[in-house]
């Protein structure tokens, strides 16, 4: 029997997979959380499955998503990733990565780590909304609103409200299976 998935994720098996065994699964690493900060923060504007066909390189161009390395990068280095195909080339986005590696670090600096700062904001556990179709999963809640003011705050770049809310679900901060889904049964 064909198992029923979220409908978004049923183009290939890339988009699968990643539903599969990743969206919407709470993740408390920071490691981890970052790397899907810097993923998000490249996806504004674009679809989430051309970011995640380019993940891999991705990996390789950022150091696989090493912030302390990041928050070092040289222009030669920007300039280095401004010549990869296999990334977005696009200079904003790529400042912001090096910039938001830096808050990243001050977050964790100030909170112990970025996990405890962004989970604070869903007291610690995951808000499941319970969506029954797609067209009940919003692309922006209150809470992304809070906490895409807050990381503006302190300096993040591309974390507007609907990127944040996207991490939210990538990283299990809300759980937004549909109701038939099979990873909800």
């Amino acid at each position: 029997m064909e198992k029923i998935r979220c409908g978004w994720c049923e183009k290939d098996d890339l988009y699968r997979a990643y539903h599969d065994q990743e969206w919407g699964r709470p993740v408390y690493d920071d490691k981890t959380i970052f790397e899907f900060l810097i993923l998000e923060s490249f996806q504004a504007g674009l679809s989430w499955y051309t970011i995640l066909s380019k993940r891999e390189n991705f990996r390789k161009a950022f150091d696989h998503f090493d912030y302390q390395k990041m928050a070092l990068y040289s222009d030669h280095k920007i300039e280095e990733l401004m010549n990869d195909s296999g990334i977005i080339r696009n200079r904003l986005k790529i400042l912001a990565a090096v910039t938001n590696a830096q808050k990243f670090m001050e977050v964790q600096k100030e909170f112990g780590s970025f996990s405890q700062y962004i989970w604070n904001f869903v007291d610690a556990k995951p808000i499941d909304h319970q969506p029954k179709t797609l067209s009940d999963v919003p692309a922006t809640t209150e809470i992304s609103d809070r906490i895409s003011k807050d990381l503006k705050k302190r300096g993040f770049k591309f974390m507007g409200s609907t990127v944040v809310y996207a991490h939210m679900q990538a990283t299990g901060m809300v759980n937004d299976h549909i109701e038939s889904c099979f990873i909800r049964l």
